[in-house]
């Protein structure tokens, strides 16, 4: 188990990081009212999408026959899942480079609604944030197809993607933890880092992307030919 763990570390990094998914946390916990609320609706929201991604996409991937067929340890859904990834986070580089928009990037202008939302409608955008974020949904299936392939049986299994949705979510959860430890004295941290995050976004997404791209397409393209 803890071998497969640490195959999933740069799954776990990669959804981790993901700038929009933290910006919006931090501008529901920092909002005037129910700020704690929201956030907490939001990451649940998130984390019940995640449930189903891994009760539907796991089912699939441990009836799999490809599954079955090793290649070095890595089979043809895992290789092509990270050529996939490897791909999208160049193209999200190279854009971001450019200054183009992220398609899985939030609006400006949806960004400063975030913090008038209601609790039902922030866990309406955790719900909904892993369905149309490209990268998120490889990275979790990418995390699936690692776990399947370790066969390490349903119980275990479930186990070890439950402690990757918990790690995935660890920048989520943490602001949330130290609002709820130190609930004056964050406030104005939260703030200044959301407000930093929201400014350095681009610079963060294109190393992210490109690091996390080359290293994906390199893993992707040797698992394939191997």
């Amino acid at each position: 188990m803890i071998t497969v763990l640490f195959s999933l570390l740069p799954y776990i990094i990669g959804s981790a990081v993901v700038p929009v998914q933290i910006i919006i946390n931090l501008l529901l916990l920092t909002s005037p009212r129910q700020g704690l609320l929201k956030a907490a609706a939001y990451v649940s929201g998130m984390t019940i999408t995640r449930l189903f991604q891994g009760l539907i996409f796991g089912l699939i991937l441990f009836e799999s026959p490809a599954m079955a067929e090793e290649s070095n340890g890595k089979n043809a859904i895992i290789s092509t899942l990270l050529l996939i990834l490897g791909i999208l986070l160049l193209i999200a580089a190279y854009k971001k480079w450019r200054g183009d928009a992220d398609p899985d990037d939030a609006p400006p202008k949806v960004l400063t609604m975030i913090g008038s939302l209601t609790p039902i409608k922030a866990l309406g955008v955790g719900l909904g944030l892993p369905l149309v974020a490209a990268k998120l949904w490889v990275f979790t299936l990418s995390a699936l197809a690692t776990i399947a392939d370790a066969q390490l049986g349903q119980g275990s299994s479930a186990i070890v993607y439950l402690l990757f949705i918990v790690l995935a979510e660890s920048l989520l959860l943490l602001p949330i933890l130290t609002r709820i430890l130190m609930p004056e004295r964050s406030q104005d941290l939260l703030t200044r880092l959301s407000a930093w995050l929201t400014q350095n976004s681009r610079p963060i997404t294109v190393v992210v992307s490109l690091v996390f791209g080359l290293f994906f397409l390199y893993s992707g393209i040797s698992g394939l030919l191997s």
